[in-house]
């Protein structure tokens, strides 16, 4: 059976106070196992971000617990928020964030500068990387140079590099064609299955479902739906 290597318990976030307080998720309780992609769905204000955010903690709920490798990490101070981030999850984005003046190779290689451990090991391991990821040969491109998948499949190696257990990515395809979205789909569940990493994906793109093992819809702030879906 595979292992949990991330979970919600109950968890609840409010923003606002008294009058204008509201709800961005109520009593969610979630796990997700090694070798998963999972999408999560919904409107806007469902809570989506809300989650993802506290898997990736960079905030805490104001009710129940969220759990790493087995262990409560709720309560950990910024300091060890911020190394479990460096250690153990890497975030993918919609808008790419790269930075335009760095190559593909550079750009990569920031996550090593954050780590403090640009030496031959990461080099090595950023170009295999962008090798795997079909950017073998533009390593010394810059951004404007390359199209929006390619872009997204730079910032994938450089959440990739320090080698997570956790991937976490808010509308990785939302600023791609059809084309290069299917790509970053496929890229995606090959990095659960063949790696086993945990996969969460949140998204509006329908075609994401396809590729995703599990679907977890939001309304509201609460979770309404949580499927398996056809291999």
């Amino acid at each position: 059976m595979p292992e949990t290597v991330l979970a919600t318990k109950n968890v609840s976030v409010s923003y606002g106070s008294k009058d204008t307080r509201v709800r961005a998720l109520e009593d969610v309780s979630l796990n997700f196992a090694t070798g998963t992609l999972t999408l999560i769905m919904g409107p806007s204000g469902s809570g989506k971000t809300t989650l993802l955010s506290l898997l990736g903690c960079l905030m805490r709920p104001d009710q129940g617990s969220v759990i790493i490798d087995g262990a409560d990490v709720t309560s950990l101070d910024e300091g060890e928020r911020t190394e479990l981030r460096r250690e153990q999850i890497g975030f993918v984005f919609q808008a790419f964030r790269l930075f335009h003046s760095l190559s593909a190779f550079e750009n990569v290689m920031i996550a090593a500068e954050i780590a403090g451990a640009r030496d031959r090991e990461s080099s090595d391991a950023a170009v295999q990387l962008l090798d795997n990821l079909g950017l073998g040969d533009k390593l010394n491109l810059k951004p404007k140079a390359l199209s929006g998948g390619e872009k997204q499949r730079v910032a994938i190696a450089r959440a990739l590099l320090p080698n997570p257990k956790i991937l976490l990515a808010d509308e990785p395809t939302a600023a791609l064609d059809a084309k290069a979205g299917r790509q970053i789909g496929e890229i995606m569940r090959d990095l659960a299955e063949q790696q086993k990493r945990t996969i969460v994906v949140v998204s509006h793109d329908h075609r994401w479902s396809g590729f995703a093992h599990r679907t977890v819809v939001l309304e509201d702030g609460r979770l309404v739906e949580d499927r398996r879906n056809a291999s």
